[in-house]
This record gives C-alpha cells, structure tokens and sequence, in this order.
C-alpha cells in the first residue's frame, strides 16, 4: 500500500511533468529564435538571483534558443570611481562621461562585469564569450546630443555628456558565428566611434539596437519594478506603441520607465518581433514569461 508521503511525491512529480507539457508549444514556437537579454538592476548584485539568471540563459541556448546576453552597471562604475577619486558631474540625472570616466566605466564593464556573467554562466554549464561593441566590428557608435531647458528663461540647450554614444550600427556578424558554435554571446556596452574613440552607452539602448539588428523574437530587459503598472499600481501585460503614448501623455508612466519603453518601441519597429519589460529579481522571471501562458511581465508589440 502507498504511503501518504509516496501519493505526495507523485502529485509533485505530475506537477514537473505538467510544467514542461505545458511549455511544449512554446519551446516549438522559439526554437532556432534569438531572444536578446538586457541584464542589470539590483538582479546583478545578487548572488542567489545571478546564479538563476545563468541558470536560465543556459537552459534556453539548451532548448534551442540563441540567447544574447547585454549588461549594464551604473552602480560598478559609480563605485569604482569613488574609489579612485574621479568625480561625476551629473546633468538632469545623465553621468557626464569624461576621459578618466570612460576609461573607468570600460574597464568595469568590459572587464570585471562582463567576465563575473561569462564565469556565472560557465559555471551553470553553458560556454559564455564575453565581448563589446568594440569586437567583431559589432557596433558603432556616434556622440549623443542631448538637451535641456533652462529654468529661468526656458531656452533649450545644447548639453555635452562627454564620451555617451549611441549605437548607429550593428554588425551582427560576430554574434551569429557565436551562437551558431553554441556559444552564448555576453556583451559589455561599450563601443567605438568614426572619430577613434571610446563610447560608453545605455545597456537598454544597446540591447534594442542588437535585438532589431537581429530580428530577435524577444527583448527582455530585466528591471527592479514588476514591469508597467497602471495608475492603480496593477501590471499592464499587453502594450502597442499607441498605448505607450496615450500612457506616457497622461502621466501614468515618467522618470526612468519612458527610455526603457522608447528603446522598446524603437526595437520592435526596427524588426524585433517583441520586448518584455520584466522584474529580474523575481527567480526565473524570464521562464515564466517564455514557458508559460501567465506570462510574468509587460509585453510591447507593434
């Protein structure tokens, strides 16, 4: 006679099986597909969150799936400076990059950053290779122009943010040739201009330029909010760029949601089939999002 604990770890054990039925058409429709990853937050500081977030990426390049992986790390490169004494100006919110600050924020982010995600990912069985833009030719990037207004007079300026670029032109050469020797490309933002030099850019932008450059199936980029709230604070799950203006108009998204969802829109128009907007400090959010019908962030799709 089976015993309680027995009929227990059957149900369990139907459970898993239940699971991965249920992402069966799911695993069939992403099979052979490019899903791009912008990963950062405070999901990158945590070990336990950063051990399932290589976990994850390596479980996908296992059923198929050619994950891309592109990282940030303000708040690295905003320690490290502290460190070694540079000070950072800030103009509304933006770091103005200076020379010693973009050769801090490279050596942090394709250096310590990358490698710590490329041995994360090693170590949860996957063979990660760690790049920038600089490599391959993969992206070019021009100085950013950016502006403000003045409070007094209200006349707009001009405002140099020193070494910001942003991506004008992806290559994606290298990652291909990566992802089809089983290899899981990670990739620090940082990229060369026509002039010579160095560029430092957003980890967000980067990864919609990558992600359209590729015709990605998906765009995750991985926050610390559950997604895009309503002004009740309830998770909208399904966004068109028309919402997003009528959304942005009202008030109801501001502050740091309006860039990531601009990059979103600007991917999805630009060839990348969707972008997600999703809490990575939720263990495994991006499997839930992929594998199961609930989904687990804001989906935007033309």
């Amino acid at each position: 006679m089976s015993s309680p604990h027995d009929s227990a770890h059957q149900q369990a054990m139907l459970a898993k099986a239940e699971t991965l039925v249920e992402a069966l058409p799911y695993l069939q429709r992403y099979a052979g597909k490019t899903f791009v990853v912008k990963y950062g937050g405070h999901a990158m500081g945590d070990p336990e969150l950063a051990h399932d977030f290589a976990e994850d990426v390596v479980l996908l390049k296992a059923v198929g799936i050619n994950p891309v992986v592109v990282h940030g790390g303000g708040p690295q490169i905003g320690a490290m400076l502290k460190k070694l004494g540079v000070e950072s100006r800030f103009i509304d919110g933006l770091r103005v990059t200076d020379k010693a600050t973009a050769e801090v924020a490279e050596m942090v982010l394709s250096g310590a950053i990358n490698k710590e995600i490329v041995g994360w990912i090693g170590k949860a069985g996957g063979k990660a290779l760690g790049i920038s833009g600089k490599d391959g030719g993969l992206v070019k990037a021009t100085k950013v122009q950016r502006t403000t207004r003045d409070p007094d007079s209200q006349i707009e300026q001009v405002v140099d943010l020193g070494f910001v670029g942003d991506p004008t032109h992806v290559d994606t050469t290298i990652l291909e040739t990566a992802s089809a020797a089983g290899m899981i490309p990670v990739v620090a933002p940082i990229a060369p201009g026509e002039d010579g030099e160095t560029y430092n850019i957003n980890a967000d932008t980067m990864a919609g330029a990558i992600a359209a450059a590729l015709g990605a199936a998906r765009l995750f980029l991985l926050t610390d909010v559950p997604g895009v709230l309503d002004k009740d604070k309830q998770l909208l799950t399904d966004l068109r760029p028309a919402d997003i203006e009528r959304l942005r108009s009202d008030g109801t998204i501001s502050g740091g949601m309006i860039p990531k969802l601009e990059t979103c829109v600007h991917a999805v128009e630009a060839g990348c089939e969707a972008a997600v907007v999703l809490d990575g400090r939720v263990p495994h959010a991006m499997l839930l999002e992929v594998f199961t019908s609930r989904g687990a962030g804001t989906l935007i799709r033309k």
